[in-house]
């Protein structure tokens, strides 16, 4: 993903446009898109700001609101599948989600652990759970 243009570049663009030439003279003068042009001096007139928008996904997960729902699923069921814990948040909270949704929001807090018991027979210190950290 690329940078955004500088703030001397929007502001210069701005306020060529404002000093009544076309937004398309104003994005050959500088040598940026037409499309780029309007879309700061609209950014500029509906909202008065300059600045470039935060660029890329926002963060956070959607199961951020429903972390006190799925930490009392695993409290009351250790061995919970994760299939499970998304069914149990679409029956009782209405949040469509899948099994990756639910691995990524529980791994992020150190709550993923393997369940092959077979192995951890011979080596108990690496299969221990970890703690999990919701702070």
């Amino acid at each position: 993903m690329g940078r955004a243009y500088g703030i001397d570049l929007r502001r210069q663009v701005i306020e060529t446009i404002n000093d009544d030439l076309s937004a398309r003279a104003a994005a050959a003068r500088f040598s940026v898109g037409v499309s780029t042009a309007i879309d700061w001096h609209r950014q500029w007139r509906d909202h008065g700001r300059m600045e470039p928008v935060r660029q890329g996904k926002p963060g956070g997960s959607q199961l951020d609101p429903h972390q006190d729902f799925v930490v009392v699923l695993i409290e009351d069921q250790s061995d919970i599948a994760l299939h499970e814990i998304a069914e149990k948040l679409t029956l009782e909270r209405g949040v469509s989600v899948g099994r990756v949704t639910v691995w990524y929001f529980l791994s992020k807090r150190g709550w993923i652990y393997k369940k092959d018991r077979p192995r951890c027979r011979a080596r108990e210190a690496r299969c221990s759970r970890p703690t999990p950290n919701l702070g």
